[in-house]
């Protein structure tokens, strides 16, 4: 079967959904992808043949700024907002017209969607294609026991908290979101395609697809009033790794990365990929609040600024390094400090690492309030936490084994299933469904 991957040009969109491919490519279906020219070298190690947005802006992590130079300016719900339009939203009719030129070459069986393309309805309705919406990010589908998003809440315990949350829904939907909501209605008219009301824009992958895709465990999203039968919940989905024969003597090699294991506990600290340009929101304050301590303490800078924090911190227990194996570090972390991608988030957890997160902007105060509210890490609920309120968290999930407890509970249910093995499964049956 033809098989068209489609991804936003972002490390965070397209690493997630190269494991899933690989393993629909082993299974013998023809699958080629449709992304930013950045990922064609990433692209070309896996083997598969890439088809360059034509139309559409390529947004990536070094270039949002340059792109959008009043995007710095911004904060809070502004900040979303305009993300929302800019980022996602406006690219619409530029990645449909894309792939219905290239469904002219390359016949598409299936479409295999980056949920924040928004091209689901269009893709479906005038392509007639079958589609499976992949959610690198947390569910982001309505429910009325679900918070609004954007805010980091939690579910409501009383009925103040619920009122609050409604209000900041209507704020959410009709402030925060309308632009973008605006921007998506226009395109889709413009195709002659109504966009029904009721609901949100981030409903429309749930509601114009064959099926979802949803990384991480139904564990770690929040209760919900109404399951919803398409969405398939498939674990910690991990960039694609070649395999790799054994080292000789049957070892693997330098498998912990040369990272001295002397310490009585081991933290990592990262900023993530996007917004790690101001290390000083939280890893310079996550070093000023670990650095003497007796613990080997691991940074990811993702390649910025990493000469100037070796010199800035030479302390020998501290190690700064431009990227991270974290697949393997994890094995022998004991908490992880992170502004909360929800991609090292699951990795975390899917190692049993507990965690201690500190992150709002690009919806990460969401993925956040869900750590939180699974008791698997301590939410610091700031885009640049004091070094006192890290050290404080720190040192009360070293102290208390719950933390750990819980996060090795959750790492059972991430061990449950094959996650790309899952997300293949789920392809394979839409296509079916479409042939019968």
């Amino acid at each position: 079967m033809n098989i068209l991957f489609a991804s936003q040009a972002l490390d965070g969109h397209f690493n997630p959904m190269t494991g899933v491919a690989m393993r629909l490519k082993e299974r013998g279906h023809d699958v080629r992808w449709y992304t930013g020219p950045v990922l064609a070298a990433k692209l070309e190690t896996l083997g598969i043949l890439l088809f360059p947005f034509v139309r559409a802006v390529e947004h990536r992590a070094d270039n949002l700024n340059d792109l959008y130079p009043e995007r710095a300016r911004l904060k809070g719900p502004r900040a979303i907002g305009f993300d929302g339009e800019k980022i996602f939203a406006s690219n619409v009719t530029n990645f449909f017209e894309d792939i219905r030129e290239l469904d002219q070459d390359f016949p598409v069986d299936v479409v295999v969607a980056d949920s924040s393309m928004f091209i689901h309805r269009l893709v479906s309705h005038l392509m007639g294609k079958p589609v499976v919406s992949f959610a690198v990010i947390p569910n982001m589908e309505s429910d009325q026991q679900v918070p609004p998003l954007f805010f980091g809440f939690r579910p409501p315990g009383n009925p103040v908290e619920k009122a609050l949350q409604g209000l900041a829904g209507l704020l959410s939907d009709k402030v925060i979101l309308r632009p973008a909501g605006q921007s998506y209605r226009r395109q889709h008219a413009a195709f002659g395609q109504p966009v029904p009301g009721g609901g949100r824009l981030t409903d429309e992958p749930y509601r114009c697809s064959d099926a979802t895709i949803q990384t991480g465990t139904e564990s770690l999203d929040f209760p919900r009033r109404r399951v919803n039968p398409t969405v398939h919940y498939v674990g910690a989905l991990l960039p694609y790794r070649a395999p790799h024969p054994p080292a000789a003597g049957g070892g693997d090699g330098d498998g912990d990365g040369g990272f001295p294991r002397s310490y009585p506990a081991t933290l990592v600290i990262t900023q993530g990929t996007v917004d790690n340009l101001n290390q000083n929101k939280l890893i310079v304050p996550a070093l000023e609040a670990v650095k003497d301590l007796d613990a080997l303490v691991i940074v990811a800078t993702g390649g910025r600024g990493t000469e100037a924090l070796k010199t800035r911190y030479p302390q020998p227990n501290v190690v700064v390094r431009d990227y991270v194996d974290f697949a393997k570090v994890f094995d022998f972390t004991d908490v992880f400090i992170t502004n909360g991608g929800f991609g090292g988030v699951q990795l975390s957890l899917s190692k049993g690492v507990p965690l201690v997160v500190s992150g709002i902007n690009e919806g990460k105060s969401d993925v956040n309030a869900r750590v939180e509210h699974a008791g698997v890490g301590i939410n610091l609920r700031s885009e640049s936490p004091k070094p006192a309120d890290i050290a404080k968290a720190v040192a009360k999930v070293l102290a208390d084994p719950g933390w750990k407890s819980r996060a090795r509970t959750m790492q059972e249910q991430f061990d449950g299933e094959d996650p790309a093995a899952a997300a293949a499964a789920v392809v394979e049956a839409v296509i079916k469904r479409t042939e019968g």
